[in-house]
């Protein structure tokens, strides 16, 4: 084995045993390590940069070009406007390349060579997972974009997605309220996301009464999906609760649309699908099927009309704005506030000054808890149309306190082993 691949794959593995181990023992991800280096920002120059870490090839690609495009939108207003502190933001962008040990070789990469202020970006669970002790080790930040399974929080890391008591826990109260659900079928990648997510969607079911008809895990960017499918029709469940990631959905729905299976019939509810998803995987062959997010590019607000107008300006009127890429796009912009309150550029510094800080993002405002480092939210139900666009059809009204440990819930009490509540 070459010594560089080798070398990138121990430190990899030793990191996500690191991130498995601290789950497993109910630590809030970072609280009880041993302080690490403090990040040296290189604030040398007239411009201050921040590093872009997310897939622009392999099987995330589909989901996360779009990321990296919507950051960049941010920086390029944030330099129009001035700048940050009166610098100028220069990104250094990386490709993860849908590969977990990359991730942490070129997180690595951004904090210690480049000295960047802040990184953002990764996209699936399993990145952000080996990613987190080489922030923490060096006492960086990720900003990370994407709805995930919660049961984690990290001084290292601000979450701008939503957690599951945002996403999950609404979308499952929609389909048992709204849609007279009391039966489900769980399809899932198989990696830290899905998993953790179906364990909570059970531990929801047991509690209300919703039989679970079937799981199934396929590997990440797995196209065979037959069998799954075929399992899914035989199973008769009232409907499917989606988890997969990435081009897998691509093969998942076109193998349940040849089975004669429709919105109508057995509708999906899915939770890593938004507009760019629907126009890759096609909208005839989702049309009807319904989603759970924080922001569709049909939410109403004027600053929601800036942003779609500025991206599809900059990238094509066909270019559709998803919830992940909005979540990414907002990250900047609160970097920035927070940095602007502290007048530094400093992690410690930017982290006190994080509690309350607001902005007026495309998906209405959102507020940082600095306890958490997560924003309060509202969540959207969605249901895809023939357009390819997502269409509101229930919403929380007003935004959901962060709770990534479910306290609030009874019957999650002891998902979070060992949880300190």
């Amino acid at each position: 084995m070459p010594k560089a691949r080798g070398h990138r794959l121990l430190t990899t593995v030793l990191a996500l045993l690191t991130a498995v181990v601290m789950t497993a023992c109910g630590a809030r991800t970072g609280e009880d390590t041993p302080a690490g280096r403090v990040a040296e920002v290189d604030t040398s120059a007239d411009t201050i940069k921040v590093g872009l870490l997310n897939s622009l090839s392999g099987t995330m690609a589909i989901s996360e070009v779009t990321v990296r495009d919507a950051l960049l939108l941010a920086i390029d207003e944030i330099n129009a406007a001035g700048g940050v502190l009166g610098r100028q933001i220069e990104p250094v962008s990386e490709d993860g390349a849908s590969d977990w040990p990359t991730f942490a070789e070129k997180a690595e990469k951004l904090i210690r060579q480049d000295r960047v202020a802040a990184v953002f970006g990764c996209w699936t669970s399993a990145s952000r997972k080996a990613v987190l002790p080489v922030f923490e080790r060096n006492g960086s930040l990720l900003f990370y974009p994407v709805q995930y399974e919660g049961l984690e929080q990290s001084p290292s890391i601000f979450y701008t997605g939503a957690t599951t008591n945002q996403q999950i826990v609404p979308a499952l109260d929609y389909l048992r309220e709204e849609e007279g659900v009391e039966s489900l079928y769980l399809v899932g990648s198989d990696y830290v996301f899905p998993r953790t997510a179906n364990r909570i969607i059970k531990a929801y079911a047991e509690e209300h009464g919703i039989e679970i008809a079937g799981e199934d895990y396929a590997p990440l960017g797995s196209t065979e999906f037959a069998t799954i499918a075929n399992k899914v029709q035989a199973a008769g469940a009232d409907a499917v609760f989606n988890t997969l990631n990435g081009d897998s959905n691509v093969s998942f729905f076109r193998e349940y649309q040849a089975l004669g299976l429709t919105a109508e019939s057995m509708p999906v509810l899915s939770v890593s699908i938004a507009e760019e998803e629907v126009r890759s995987i096609g909208a005839q062959t989702l049309a009807g099927q319904l989603t759970s997010w924080n922001y569709y590019q049909t939410t109403p607000s004027a600053a929601n009309e800036r942003f779609v107008a500025a991206y599809q300006a900059e990238y094509g009127e066909d270019r559709p704005t998803s919830d992940p890429m909005e979540a990414a796009y907002t990250s900047v912009h609160l970097w920035a506030a927070m940095v602007e309150e502290a007048g530094s550029f400093e992690v410690a510094d930017v982290r006190a000054a994080a509690d309350g800080i607001t902005f007026d993002a495309p998906e209405g405002t959102v507020t940082v808890d600095g306890e958490t480092q997560h924003l309060h939210k509202t969540n959207r139900i969605g249901r895809i149309g023939a357009d390819g666009l997502i269409t509101e059809v229930w919403s929380s009204k007003t935004p959901i306190r962060p709770d990534p440990y479910l306290r609030a819930y009874e019957w999650a009490r002891g998902l979070a082993a060992g949880d300190r509540s």
